[in-house]
């Protein structure tokens, strides 16, 4: 089956949205259209992110201007949002550790 050069950009434009949004969702930053709920799954965000990063090396050289901006923006963005839902966590897992000391102290007086 051959392919135009257009309708094979299309499809790799395509395949990114459809990564990124994917991302987008793990990190709970979407709803998740399947259950109608916002949804948070780290790990799941980092490996497709990592996907996007891979797909973004192997196609160096062979992507035009536009879909290597458009595919680096993504990547950007979505690091970003991961170091912040990372730190969000760490954060929230920290005040539950300081509630659960303070708990402990109240019961042991």
């Amino acid at each position: 089956m051959t392919q135009s050069g257009k309708n094979t950009e299309y499809q790799f434009m395509a395949l990114v949205s459809l990564l990124a949004n994917s991302a987008l969702q793990h990190l709970g930053k979407v709803m998740n259209p399947v259950t109608g709920k916002v949804e948070k799954n780290l790990e799941a965000a980092g490996m497709t992110i990592d996907w996007l990063t891979m797909l973004k090396t192997k196609t160096q050289g062979n992507l035009t201007q536009e879909e290597d901006r458009i595919l680096s923006s993504y990547i950007s963005n979505l690091q970003l949002n991961y170091v912040d839902e990372m730190n969000a966590e760490k954060k929230e897992q920290i005040q539950k550790s300081d509630e659960n000391k303070e708990e402990n102290q109240n019961e042991n007086k």
